[in-house]
C-alpha cells in the first residue's frame, strides 16, 4: 500500500529551520553594526548642526553664545528671541543643557565672561547611551572642530574627525 506524500517530513522542516537560524546568525551582527554606525553619523551631524546654530545665535541676538542648549529650541511665540531661537528641533534642544537623540546624550557647557555676562565659550559632548547604541565619544566647542575618542569621554585634546 502506498503512503500519501502530502506535506513535509519532520527532517525537511528541521533543515529549513536550521538554514533560517544560520542566516539570522550571520545577519543580526551586521544589522547591529549598521545601527551603531547610523547612530554615530547622527551624533556627528547633530554636533555640526548645533555648532552652526550657535554661530547663527551669536550673530542674530548679539548676546554671545546661548546660555543653555534649550535656548536654541523652537520659538514659543511668533517671533524668535534669545531664549527660544527656533534654530533646532525640540528633541535636539532638550531641556536645559542636556538632550538625547539617536542613542547619544548631548551635554552643553557654556562659559560666561565675568565682566560682560556674555557666553564667550562653550563645549559640547556627545556620549553613547550604551555600547549597543554607539562606540565613539565626541567633543566640539566654538572652534567647530569635532573630536573623537573611542574609549572615554572626548576632550579638546583628542584627534579631530577626518574630512
Amino acid at each position: 500500500m502506498r503512503r500519501s506524500s502530502r506535506g513535509f517530513s519532520l527532517i525537511e522542516l528541521l533543515i529549513v529551520v536550521a538554514i533560517i537560524l544560520i542566516l539570522a546568525a550571520i545577519a543580526i551582527p551586521n544589522l547591529l553594526r549598521s545601527r551603531i554606525a547610523a547612530n554615530q553619523a547622527s551624533a556627528v551631524g547633530s554636533l555640526r548642526t548645533i555648532n552652526t546654530c550657535e554661530l547663527t545665535y551669536l550673530s542674530t541676538f548679539n548676546v554671545g553664545y546661548s546660555s543653555m542648549l534649550s535656548y536654541l529650541g523652537p520659538a514659543t511665540g511668533p517671533v524668535p528671541d534669545s531664549t527660544a531661537a527656533g534654530l533646532v528641533d525640540s528633541i535636539l534642544a532638550g531641556s536645559g543643557n542636556n538632550s538625547s537623540k539617536s542613542g547619544y546624550n548631548f551635554v552643553y557647557t557654556p562659559t560666561t565672561d565675568s565682566s560682560s555676562g556674555r557666553v564667550v565659550h562653550y563645549t559640547l559632548t556627545a556620549d553613547p547611551q550604551s555600547t549597543a547604541t554607539g562606540t565613539s565619544y565626541y567633543f566640539t566647542d566654538e572652534s567647530s572642530i569635532i573630536r573623537q575618542n573611542a574609549t572615554t569621554v572626548a576632550t579638546a585634546s583628542d584627534s579631530p574627525l577626518g574630512g
